[in-house]
């Protein structure tokens, strides 16, 4: 049985053959940089006490199955808050079905299966009678392609993510308020604010994309996933995206799955790359790409194999 993630092809020549693979590296310092651009970490704002980071969300030996394929095999890793996690790998590696078992998502395909846990804030989301929809409140996603609800209109939309509070819930002037607040948390309130009753279809692909991105905003999530949220985007939208995700970052944890080297080393302070289901490294994002420490992720982040 063949399992695909639903992620976008990376743009390398061919597959390396197992005997092209590096040998590892005895001196990092004589291996050639690959051509990234790194932003750096944005300082802390004068006079503020540094935030502590600590691990939002984090696997412990997870396995992720498609009926008997394994398609994740024993990933242990930590999402700090306040920080952007890039994951990277080549097409079918499993970061997409890594995502999606980060709230639960990954079980909702017919015959998948999960072992091993994931924890929020150190309670276990998969244990403990715990709700799926109360996963999905604090931990949001947005996937590759935008998914506005069409027969919704703009301000429905991001209103729409506040039904899971029930009677509970804010009124209809609360709601509106978080309305506001989402769509300019999204960057998107100036674009839209005279068009709140029209439908979300009329929207451009990129103003959809963060419509998606402020209703999974609207619950105030503690952690927000990106499932390769600028693939189907313009390079202006993109940039858009990226400025956008890298403000989140000061706020929540953010997980992005993407196959563009260049996004991850933009908007991410750490990454983790993954090859054939595995987890093979992680560390700080110039880290990763400058000095990795597994010839395996080298490899990769120079393009020999993708």
């Amino acid at each position: 049985m063949r399992v695909e993630d639903a992620e976008a092809e990376a743009a390398w020549p061919r597959k390396a053959t197992a005997e092209e693979m590096p040998e590892p590296r005895k001196d990092a310092d004589t291996q050639p940089a690959p051509a990234v651009s790194i932003r750096e970490p944005v300082p802390e704002a004068p006079g503020q006490p540094e935030q502590p980071v600590h691990p939002r969300l984090a696997t412990h030996r997870l396995n992720a199955y498609f009926g008997e394929v394994r398609a994740v095999r024993n990933a242990t890793v930590e999402f700090p808050d306040r920080q952007v996690t890039a994951v990277i790998g080549p097409s079918g590696c499993g970061k997409s079905t890594l995502l999606r078992c980060l709230n639960r998502m990954h079980e909702t395909v017919p015959g998948a299966g999960v072992e091993g846990d994931v924890t929020l804030d150190g309670s276990s989301i998969y244990r403990g009678g715990s709700s799926a929809i109360g996963v999905r409140r604090n931990i949001g996603m947005v996937f590759q392609r935008p998914t506005p609800f069409p027969t919704m209109s703009v301000r429905d939309n991001v209103a729409s993510g506040l039904r899971i509070l029930g009677r509970g819930g804010p009124s209809r002037s609360e709601a509106d308020g978080i309305v506001e607040d989402s769509l300019t948390r999204a960057g998107l309130w100036d674009e839209v604010k005279d068009r709140l009753r029209e439908s979300a279809i009329a929207l451009s692909g990129g103003q959809q994309q963060r419509l998606c991105i402020a209703r999974a905003l609207a619950t105030k999530p503690r952690v927000l996933l990106l499932d390769e949220p600028t693939a189907s985007l313009d390079p202006l939208s993109t940039q858009t995206i990226e400025e956008l995700v890298y403000e989140l970052r000061t706020a929540i944890a953010v997980v992005i799955v993407t196959h563009n080297m260049q996004q991850a080393a933009r908007v991410s302070d750490r990454t983790a790359f993954m090859l054939g289901g595995e987890l093979i490294e992680v560390a700080a994002t110039k880290t990763l790409f400058t000095n990795p420490s597994d010839s395996r992720t080298e490899a990769y982040v120079t393009g020999r194999f993708g």
